[in-house]
């Protein structure tokens, strides 16, 4: 009997472009910070990504002796899952070559991406792609390291879209703090806030343009800190806002006690994944044909346009499974990630 086929080969296209980040981006800049983010990460699983900060973490003038223990931790085995990437300094510092030099050379073949602060436009951020791809030539890399940038500055988010479509981009975040430094004033404080951040029309057309422009290039859209770490409860309400209502499907994260609460948030819930395993496996029953299914007492339905949500949610329920605990029972989890 042929195995039926795969969600992934019937629902998309040969060659379609799909992005499968961990929902949270967690950064760390002082050794034992870094060291901690990493046995977390060992702890929960690769729910999460640790960026090791080599921009803000690292003592001015202290930047490439920074870069040199960013990658003898990325080689270490404390990463587990090759799920670490590095923030360097901005194109333009005086040190920003020589950390390229530092990391591809010595961390290239394990690095999960490169973060690229403060592009003045999408030129800025070619530039740093054919620096970035120098040192790697000069390192001898048989890979690309993945690029990420991030929009937070006025240029950058004028050319948003050409900044998704670039083939070497694989994220964009979206950097709240200097974005509304930038305005000089005009912004006010409030909008840094885990609920300001949500209300000031300049900055939500900022974070609304940004997860426009990744959709549509089929890049991860990356939402910005919330600087409030230690109220739970504001975070996970902004966490759950920049998911549900923004269209992020991934954040940062600035502390350890932050991770959890962001992957929670980004996680579905228990319900909608139960009705995405509903609906995925009527459809593969009905070799992938419109079905109807019943839902809160109601007829709906499906064809392979919905089919496509309801897989993406499966997708992320599995993506968000953390410490051993699956949102999947086992029965879902076989039959669609055991290969």
């Amino acid at each position: 009997m042929t195995p039926a086929p795969h969600p992934r080969d019937v629902l998309f296209e040969d060659g379609d472009p799909t992005t499968a980040l961990p929902v949270c981006d967690h950064y760390a800049g002082a050794e034992a910070r870094m060291r901690k983010s990493l046995a977390l990460q060992a702890e929960l699983g690769p729910v999460f990504d640790v960026t090791l900060d080599g921009e803000d973490g690292a003592r001015v003038g202290g930047e490439v002796e920074h870069a040199h223990l960013i990658a003898e931790l990325v080689g270490s085995p404390a990463n587990r899952f090759d799920r670490v990437g590095a923030r360097i300094v901005p194109r333009g510092h005086p040190a920003f070559e020589k950390m390229l030099e530092v990391l591809l050379r010595d961390a290239g073949s394990r690095l999960a991406y490169l973060m690229i602060p403060k592009p003045r436009d999408a030129a800025d951020f070619e530039a740093a792609v054919h620096a970035v791809d120098a040192a790697s030539r000069a390192a001898g890399l048989a890979r690309e390291v993945p690029l990420h940038a991030l929009v937070e500055t006025h240029g950058a988010l004028r050319d948003v879209e050409l900044l998704a479509a670039h083939p070497r981009l694989e994220s964009l975040s979206f950097g709240l703090m200097d974005f509304v430094s930038a305005h000089r004033g005009a912004i006010p404080h409030s909008a840094m806030g885990a609920e300001g951040q949500f209300a000031h029309p300049l900055v939500v057309r900022a974070k609304l343009a940004i997860a426009a422009a990744c959709h549509g290039h089929s890049k991860t859209p990356s939402h910005g800190v919330v600087t409030e770490f230690k109220d739970t409860r504001a975070l996970q309400r902004a966490a759950e806002r920049a998911c549900r209502e923004f269209g992020y499907t991934r954040m940062w994260s600035i502390h350890p006690d932050q991770v959890r609460v962001i992957v929670d948030a980004f996680a579905p819930t228990a319900a909608e994944v139960d009705l995405a395993i509903e609906v995925i496996m009527a459809a593969q029953a009905a070799d992938w044909g419109p079905i109807r299914h019943r839902h809160n007492g109601r007829e709906h339905l499906h064809d392979r346009a919905s089919y496509r949500y309801f897989w993406h949610v499966i997708e992320r329920a599995h993506r968000t499974s953390a410490g051993g605990h699956s949102q999947l029972p086992a029965q879902a989890r076989v039959r669609w990630f055991s290969r």
